[in-house]
Formats: C-alpha cells, structure tokens, sequence
C-alpha cells in the first residue's frame, strides 16, 4: 500500500461503523474497559455512540485504516455515549460506572475552538505516515471552519504520540497530575497541547 493509494475523507461511511467501533476500541481499549468492562457490550456502545459527521478518515481499497475524530460546538465524534445511552444498555449500576469514568475523559470546546476527540490507525498500517496526515486534515479542516486553534490531551503513557503532536506544531498549554488514579486509569497525569491556528506557518495535507 503506497501513499497515494491512501484516501482522506471528512465523514465516516455508515458501513464502516462497526469497522471504527473496533478501530477505537483496539486503541483506546483500555482505557474504555474501566468503565465497561465487556468486550461485547463495550463494542456494541461504541458503534451505537458514533457520530460519522464528525471525524476524518483514512481509507484504502474501502477498508478503514485510520481514523481521527473531533469535537466541535454542535458535536462529537463520540458524543452519541449519553447518560440515557449508558443506562439503556449497561444498566443502572454499570451505566452509573461507565458514566463517571467517561466524564473524567470529557474535555468540551471552548468558542473557537475543536477539540480531538481520538486518533487511531490499524496496526497494519502504522509507520506510513497515515497519523500524521490525519492531523494535517484536522488543521486543515478546523482552519477552514474558521476556529482558531485545536486543542487535544495526551496521556503521560504515550511519549511517541505526544512527540507527534510537537512535530505536527501543537504545543504544552498545561499539565495535569493525578497519580491517584493511576491504579485506575492506567495513568497518572496528562499533557493539555494545542496547535494555534493563526500563526502564519501550518501544517498542510500532501498531495
């Protein structure tokens, strides 16, 4: 799979749905499973929670290989996990869980603002550029609706992603500690970065 075999799209297709719930989970599995621990209900609340709008997508030969979604005013990529949602499915008890652990993860735009709501590429496709590009679309994207920066978090257990994040321009706004939940979470603190959008040089897509 060379480069230019690779297509960038704002919107998810509806048939990859349950392909990005999978996506997700693979990346962000463990950090969902805290607050839903079932691998199938887990799946099944990610591909009923997806808002297709709101995300930037890789594609190649119609398979999904990366995906990264975002958070603006009127929406989120993930922003279908409601608490009537959680109840629905989980149950008083586990919705109840699932929602105070989702909520030490919500981080809303402030005006003019997006916010990444999650980036991740398949396994077999790492290495190829594909997150980089994904970050230039959302630039681009959030640059073309006229915000002004975008903002996102980085946990302190992912250094390679973090210094991603500074190559493509984004930079340490605050840092936050908690090692409190450490035990919890998987990790004890987390880096607010943020790529201004008004300076004069940004990142742009490739052709």
């Amino acid at each position: 799979m060379s480069e230019s075999e690779i297509i960038y799209q704002t919107g998810l297709p509806e048939q990859l749905r349950s392909d990005a719930a999978s996506l997700y989970d693979e990346a962000f599995g463990k950090n969902f499973s805290v607050a839903v621990r079932n691998n199938k209900n887990r799946l099944l609340l990610l591909n009923n929670c997806l808002m297709p709008e709101y995300a930037i997508v890789a594609l190649s030969e119609n398979k999904l290989i990366g995906i990264a979604g975002f958070h603006v005013p009127g929406g989120s990529f993930t922003g279908g996990t409601t608490y009537s949602e959680l109840l629905s499915q989980l149950g008083f008890i586990k919705g109840n869980w699932a929602a105070l652990i989702f909520s030490l993860y919500e981080r809303k735009p402030e005006p003019g603002e997006l916010v990444m709501d999650g980036i991740a590429v398949h396994t077999d496709s790492r290495g190829k550029g594909v997150g980089s590009r994904l970050l230039e679309e959302i630039a681009c994207y959030a640059k073309d609706h006229e915000f002004k920066r975008v903002r996102l978090d980085v946990i302190d257990v992912n250094p390679k992603a973090k210094k991603l994040y500074e190559r493509k321009g984004f930079k340490k706004v605050k840092a936050e500690y908690f090692p409190y939940l450490r035990w919890l979470l998987g990790f004890g603190g987390s880096t607010t970065m943020e790529l201004n959008l008004e300076e004069k040089t940004q990142p742009k897509p490739r052709k």
